[in-house]
Order: structure tokens, then sequence, then C-alpha cells
């Protein structure tokens, strides 16, 4: 499973990595990013959960 952020469209509120730190983090610039290439497997439902709770919808989850 894969995670990948549509960032042009983030608004930086900080959601993802409060529900999701081993998947999410906010970059530098003030925006999330996913900090893993695969979706750990004990990780999976809490990065979809992540991605339902998004309000601007721009987190993907795609199984592999």
């Amino acid at each position: 499973m894969r995670a990948w952020i549509d960032r042009d469209g983030c608004i930086a509120c900080g959601l993802c990595p409060d529900i999701c730190p081993e998947v999410f983090r906010m970059a530098d610039d003030g925006y999330a990013e996913v900090h893993v290439d695969e979706v750990p497997e004990d990780a999976e439902e809490m990065a979809q959960e992540a991605a339902d709770s998004c309000p601007v919808s721009v987190i993907h989850i795609e199984e592999d």
C-alpha cells in the first residue's frame, strides 16, 4: 500500500500526521508530506483514516 498527497491542494492543517505519524509529517515548507515508501502494514488503517479525514481530500491511498 502506498500513500501520496496532492501537495498543491494541502492546507497544512496537520491532521494527517496527528492521525498517522508513521506515514505523514509536516515538511519544512509547512505542508504535509508522506515520509515512507510503503505504508507499514500495522499503519494501513490509520493511513486510510487520515485520507478519509482530510478536509480537502488530497491524500490518496493505493494498493500496490
